[in-house]
């Protein structure tokens, strides 16, 4: 069976362009688990062949589905049916760590990295006095080049020289000063995304998302971290394991 009959061919009577057409015939594909995690899909030269259509319209069908998050492409390797994350609730890691422990690429894309006072609100939360020198990282997260979260951090200022410290991994650099959390309480609710975090997550406006608030601890009791990450409801799974007293 050609992958073109596994996940169906294109409808002559359908009007949509053809790109279009791809996109649905690939979403409903991957929605019926036809397609699973993982799976790998033709090269766009054999996919058009197969298709009967230009290699244009499978690459733009295919920028799509990525910019989506339903398929990501793999440097070398080709372009493979997008898999779930799962998030352990019971571990504190960073999202860096989570990625490469899936055998995931992760980047980060820089909206602001800052320094300046604590509001109100973040020295209640932190514990820090009025007038608090705090240093705030604002961020799109990645992974395979996809975009799977924005991040939202507020650390206090004696955790690290500068924000300029943090090059990949928050936690990475906060360990490296000693201060990466040991503890952490966190509190995760259902959004719908506005549309600027739409347009930068790739999504539609009022999407459903996941919003974890994150509020870390040293060993010591001080917090030096909180953190909001806003993310794709599409493409993460959260868990936990429960245990009975």
């Amino acid at each position: 069976m050609t992958f073109s009959e596994r996940i169906g061919r294109l409808d002559a009577q359908d009007h949509a362009p053809l790109y279009r057409q791809l996109q649905k015939v690939l979403r409903d594909a991957i929605a019926n688990r036809v397609l699973g995690p993982d799976d790998a899909l033709p090269a766009e030269r054999d996919f058009a062949e197969e298709l009967g259509v230009s290699r244009i319209t499978v690459r733009k069908a295919l920028d799509g589905l990525v910019g989506e998050g339903l398929l990501v492409r793999r440097q070398g390797a080709g372009t493979f049916v997008a898999a779930r994350v799962e998030k352990n609730f019971s571990k504190l890691s960073s999202f860096t760590e989570d990625m490469i422990a899936r055998g995931r690429v992760p980047h980060s894309a820089w909206l602001s990295r800052t320094e300046g006072q604590v509001t109100p609100e973040e020295s209640l939360t932190l514990g820090l006095s009025p007038g608090a020198p705090v240093y705030r990282f604002n961020r799109i997260r990645y992974a395979d080049g996809a975009p799977m979260a924005l991040e939202y951090s507020t650390l206090a200022a004696f955790c690290m020289p500068s924000p300029d410290f943090v090059e990949t991994s928050l936690y990475e650099a906060l360990e490296k000063t000693g201060h990466r959390p040991v503890r952490a309480l966190q509190r995760l609710r259902a959004v719908l995304f506005t549309d600027e975090q739409a347009d930068l997550l790739g999504v539609a406006p009022r999407d459903p998302g996941l919003l974890i608030e994150r509020r870390g601890f040293l060993k010591d009791g001080r917090a030096v971290e909180v953190t909001q990450s806003y993310y794709r409801g599409d493409a993460y799974d959260f868990v936990a394991e429960l245990n009975a007293l």
